[in-house]
């Protein structure tokens, strides 16, 4: 997929000096760090879901019983 995007001319020296001395393509030098970002973003939603349950009185299998009762 192609994507187009506008950087700011400070950005668009920067992703070019960085990678003539890396010896990649711009494009493959912004693959790289939306890879980082990415994976940086879903580690993050991980851990903000780890442990949602801490802290409460409720066992999480009591609670799905009583959201069950509910259901007709």
């Amino acid at each position: 997929m192609r994507t187009i995007i506008q950087l700011p001319d400070e950005q668009a020296e920067q992703l070019a000096e960085v990678s003539r001395n890396q010896g990649i393509s711009r494009a493959e030098a912004v693959r790289r760090a939306l890879t980082r970002y990415l994976d940086e973003h879903r580690r993050r939603r991980q851990e903000d879901v780890f442990g949602m349950w801490r802290g409460r009185s409720e066992d999480g299998l009591d609670y799905e019983r009583q959201l069950r009762k509910e259901w007709p």
